[in-house]
């Protein structure tokens, strides 16, 4: 129940900024010591869930921008898969973890302010650049099990390569496609699971997390508020899991 509670916060936590919370859902499930296998298939399934909402919510809303979208994900989509087919080591598969959650907490925290500045110049990225960048962030998100977004949304932001919603807009369906596509990779691998239906609380419990964060949404909460605090987390649950891998190397 506790790590369900855990869940739903972290859902209503991204879902204010168009995440899914996969690196938090992550590292929690490391520090409760599930079996690592079934590990990434829990967190793309969650992920999946959470910015399903958002996608709906942002596109009805008219913050679908299809330039800044495609080009990443005709570089994320094959390589997410490729990356959610490989085994690796347990300790490997850890590391990543940590300093996936460590470089995504300072980028989330570092860039907080941009997400309210509305005098910032905006410029298009090169389509060889987006591809590019789609394909490093698809690749490392179908290894470790995330949906690439929360790396995505800083660098578009670093880059200026649009607005803020459109921003979140194109986080949110970037994670959807590449958690789809990283799942498909996984259960190649090892198939369906049906120990996975033991913990049928956390699907449930994003669920109403992501719907409550899709109603805070980027109307009623400042989204640098949601950012920093978002971004704390992650170093805070970034910093747990430091310590149980420097302890068990």
């Amino acid at each position: 129940m506790v790590l369900a509670a855990l869940f739903g916060v972290i859902a209503l936590l991204y879902a204010s900024v168009g995440f899914g919370g996969g690196s938090s859902y992550l590292a929690l499930l490391v520090l409760w010591e599930l079996p690592y296998t079934i590990i990434p298939m829990l967190a793309l399934a969650c992920n999946i869930i959470v910015v399903s909402g958002n996608s709906l919510h942002y596109v009805r809303a008219g913050y679908f921008n299809k330039q800044l979208l495609v080009p990443h994900l005709i570089g994320s989509i094959p390589f997410s898969y490729l990356g959610g087919t490989l085994t690796i080591d347990q300790t490997l598969f850890e590391w990543l973890i940590f300093v996936t959650l460590l470089i995504a907490g300072l980028l989330l925290i570092w860039q907080h302010k941009e997400f309210d500045d509305p005098h910032v110049n905006y410029r298009p990225l090169s389509w060889f650049l987006s591809i590019t960048i789609g394909a490093a962030l698809g690749f490392l998100s179908g290894v470790i099990g995330i949906g690439g977004g929360i790396f995505l949304a800083p660098v578009l932001y670093l880059l200026r390569a649009g607005p803020p919603r459109q921003i979140a807009t194109t986080a949110s369906l970037f994670i959807l496609i590449n958690s789809i596509a990283g799942l498909l990779g996984h259960l190649q691998k090892t198939g369906f699971a049906d120990m996975l239906l033991a913990y049928w609380p956390l699907p449930l419990a994003v669920l109403i997390g992501g719907q409550g964060g899709n109603l805070l949404s980027l109307k009623h909460l400042p989204q640098r508020t949601i950012v920093f605090i978002t971004g704390l987390l992650v170093l805070f649950v970034s910093l747990r899991m430091g310590i149980k891998v420097i302890e068990l190397f």
